[in-house]
């Protein structure tokens, strides 16, 4: 059996007392200050749930939703500060809201992880149950209650795109169909629909707008763009690239959770904090999926190969162009991402994140660090990434993935478009706080 290990932080800031001025509309009370190892019940059930859920690719997102959700709502059964995503078991209000938190991760996780990490699960909540707290009973009633709304992952016919110009189409190096394909029909969480937040059209292969985009990640998202050899000290413009080169949720959940036990968040917040930016993630890449699926549009890799037939003057086109994600600087096999172009997956989360961040602590200006996801084998020079605001992350993901090759600028910059609509929507819309 896998062992699960938990990495996590125990830096220690001053309470500050701060208002959160959430875009002029309202003014929430402060947190109230706790131990911050009250808070780790809820990060620490966090970070098992990111280790053990194995649905790949972005669905994992669907089901740690669902987890943090169960979480926020078994809280609130017990607080009543915020309205609940969904479940509303009975509690009186004196039970133990770490028990209750860690029985709803655990109920959730007994469905979504697979067996061999049921043991750990077990071991995590022992305490817990070893204290037969009635917390216990509100936990699982909401985590049996979320459990009513996991997303499945159906079989679905394969889908390859077209052939003609700006068409998407398998790319190489395994030619796949794409992947996820369900996302793009999968029903949101607090979005009324997938396409509710759908962008308007990539730009016409005819058009400037596309001339520019194909000449940049062209000259600066090539293999020749970039070092030969993936070691440190590396240019930092490639060590940012490679840095952002795998799937990117993992380094931002972590990052949320770091931030809750550096700001000494109370669990009834920290569990809000990570429900809100969960949930708003999760409808972002249903969103991103919808707009990949609706517009079909082809890769970078595609798009140069094919630059003399797309009736742009302006694109010449290379029959051997190679995106820098195809070097030997990545995991064997390493290619670009097979799923259609328009709008970026990467940049749907950045976007997601980075803006619940900012709607709840009212603020863009927060120092926080970010650390690796990607394999050990690649060389990453910088790690952890510091920054001192929110959307300095969120812009550097738009730069790493022109670098690595794999998208144009107008997929990366609409897909944080699409995050931050999506996470102002769940923000205002769901875990509100509750008018007494």
């Amino acid at each position: 059996m896998k062992r699960l290990t938990l990495h996590l932080p125990h830096h220690a800031y001053n309470c500050l007392k701060r208002h959160r001025n959430l875009i002029a509309l309202s003014i929430f009370a402060c947190a109230t200050w706790v131990a911050p190892v009250e808070a780790n019940v809820v990060t620490e059930w966090n970070a098992l749930a990111s280790q053990c859920i194995n649905r790949p690719g972005p669905g994992a997102l669907l089901d740690l939703a669902l987890v943090q959700a169960a979480v926020h709502d078994a809280i609130q059964a017990i607080e009543h500060k915020y309205e609940p995503y969904f479940a509303r078991p009975p509690a009186t209000g004196d039970e133990s809201r770490a028990a209750a938190a860690a029985a709803a991760a655990r109920r959730v996780l007994g469905t979504v992880c697979p067996s061999t990490a049921q043991a750990a699960l077990d071991a995590a909540l022992e305490p817990y149950v070893a204290g037969n707290d009635p917390g216990l009973v509100v936990g699982y009633a909401a985590g049996d209650a979320l459990l009513t709304k996991l997303r499945p992952t159906p079989t679905l016919p394969p889908f390859i795109g077209g052939t003609g110009p700006g068409e998407w189409r398998p790319t190489p190096l395994t030619n796949a169909p794409m992947s996820f394909v369900y996302l793009a029909t999968t029903e949101p969480f607090v979005l009324t629909s997938p396409s509710q937040f759908r962008p308007g059209p990539p730009p016409p292969l005819r058009s400037e707008q596309y001339r520019r985009d194909y000449n940049e990640v062209k000259k600066i998202g090539a293999i020749e763009s970039h070092s030969p050899i993936g070691a440190c000290p590396a240019r930092k413009d490639t060590d940012m690239a490679r840095f952002w080169s795998g799937t990117t949720f993992p380094s931002w959940n972590q990052a949320v959770r770091d931030i809750a036990v550096d700001r000494q968040l109370s669990l009834g917040e920290t569990a809000r904090l990570l429900a809100l930016a969960t949930l708003a993630t999760a409808d972002a890449a249903i969103a991103v999926w919808d707009s990949k699926l609706h517009y079909n549009y082809w890769r970078p890799i595609t798009a140069i190969r094919e630059g003399d037939n797309d009736g742009n003057a302006g694109t010449i086109g290379d029959a051997n162009w190679t995106p820098f994600i195809q070097s030997s600087q990545f995991p064997a096999g390493s290619q670009t991402p097979p799923y259609p172009e328009y709008a970026s997956g990467a940049n749907g989360f950045a976007g997601a994140y980075s803006t619940t961040l900012q709607l709840f602590f009212g603020t863009d200006s927060l120092p926080f660090e970010m650390y690796r996801s990607v394999a050990p084998s690649v060389a990453i020079c910088t790690n952890p990434r510091m920054y001192r605001r929110f959307s300095d992350a969120a812009a550097e993901v738009v730069e790493a993935r022109i670098l690595l090759g794999i998208h144009f600028r107008t997929a990366d910059v609409e897909a944080r478009r699409i995050g931050t609509r999506v996470a102002v929507w769940t923000f205002f819309k769901a875990l509100r706080p509750v008018r007494r």
